[in-house]
């Protein structure tokens, strides 16, 4: 049975704080992405956040009547609240409080399929869950399903911290043998003259679809967000040397939370070792130019800002004439591809090839048709 959820949106009126109306759309798309029913939601404004609750008293009593009036079991926030707050307001509303992180970390949870990937959302999972599950007793009641409480929670009831640090730093272990294993196949990519890329965007951008039209490969496609976890590498041979090696990884989102961005530093440093950066925005939103500015911040909190990177704007099947005249004056340097129509291909492994050889015109480079 699906969760039914009321989103509290928090406004802050802090000067680049997005806008409420975007950021609920944003939770509604990641609260379907967890199976979750949203059947309401509230706008709370909040200059100065209460240290016990977050928001205020009066705020508090009109979540407990939206819960009354539409049967919800789960309250998710927009922003992160600490353990206090989330024992408080979960006390106080009676249903199952989650917040914006314990929500994507759900939906990571959800996604995971190799065991890399596993071990990756679980030690953010533990990490983010070891305060809330020992402070006087946390929330260990809500355990055993819905959303917020999957991945290692359970078996997390009846160990001590000490077992669960011992946990931890057994995963870390294991994440360093991996870093080791990746290396050793890159260097073993770079011994053979492959060349490496790898596709980066906002979460639901289309990289998975581009990886599918560039390679065959048969990556997972679902219109959601943070549909692909593990990273996947496909090889494009067009008889052109040296061939290339593209890699489909994790999507980027608004404040990707900081314990995300550590566990999954094995697989993102395939951004970090990659000869290429290719970022990958949705052509067709109307926050084109936002995601373009959280991919690159993602980047330069991975300290991949220097590397060299091209643009590609996807979905450009979906704009009329006149919209895709105003995204070149906007992104002079993009190159307009759709990767579910295959459109735009072959113009985009030229930008590739000639980023690596700037001397050679696209003709010079001679890509197939």
């Amino acid at each position: 049975m699906q969760d039914k959820v009321i989103l509290v949106i928090i406004k802050t009126g802090a000067k680049n704080a997005p806008n409420p109306q975007d950021v609920l759309e944003e939770m509604t798309e990641l609260t379907l992405s967890a199976h979750g029913t949203v059947v309401g939601s509230l706008t709370a404004n909040v200059s100065q956040a209460s240290a016990s609750h977050y928001i205020r008293g009066g705020k508090i009593a009109e979540i407990r009547e939206a819960v009354m009036q539409t049967g919800a079991n789960v309250v998710i926030f927009s922003v992160d609240l600490s353990p206090i707050q989330a024992r408080n307001l979960e006390a106080d509303c009676g249903v199952r409080i989650v917040d914006r992180t314990g929500l994507i970390l759900d939906i990571f949870a959800r996604r995971a399929v190799s065991s890399d990937g596993k071990l990756q959302v679980e030690l953010a999972q533990m990490q983010y869950l070891l305060p809330r599950l020992l402070g006087l007793g946390v929330v260990l009641s809500r355990l055993g399903g819905g959303i917020g409480t999957r991945g290692p929670g359970e078996q997390m009831r009846e160990v001590d911290r000490r077992k669960i640090q011992r946990r931890i730093e057994s995963i870390k272990e294991r994440l360093e043998k991996l870093r080791t294993h990746r290396a050793q196949i890159r260097s073993g990519r770079r011994q053979k003259g492959l060349r490496q890329v790898a596709i980066v965007g906002y979460t639901n951008a289309g990289k998975s679809t581009l990886l599918n039209a560039l390679t065959g490969a048969d990556a997972y496609v679902e219109n959601r967000l943070f549909a692909t976890l593990d990273p996947k590498t496909r090889i494009y041979e067009d008889g052109v040397v040296p061939s290339i090696l593209f890699t489909d990884t994790v999507g980027f989102i608004r404040d990707l939370p900081h314990g995300l961005v550590k566990a999954f530093h094995a697989t993102l440093e395939e951004v970090l070792e990659a000869d290429l950066i290719l970022i990958v925005i949705d052509a067709a939103s109307e926050h084109a130019q936002e995601h373009k500015r959280v991919v690159e911040e993602v980047l330069k909190e991975l300290g991949a800002e220097a590397g060299k990177k091209l643009l590609a704007l996807n979905k450009a099947d979906l704009l009329c004439d006149a919209e895709r005249a105003r995204l070149r004056d906007t992104f002079p340097e993009a190159i307009l591809i759709s990767a579910a129509q295959k459109h735009g291909i072959r113009e985009l492994i030229a930008a590739i090839r000639q980023s690596w050889d700037p001397g050679k015109t696209s003709e010079e480079i001679q890509v197939p048709r």
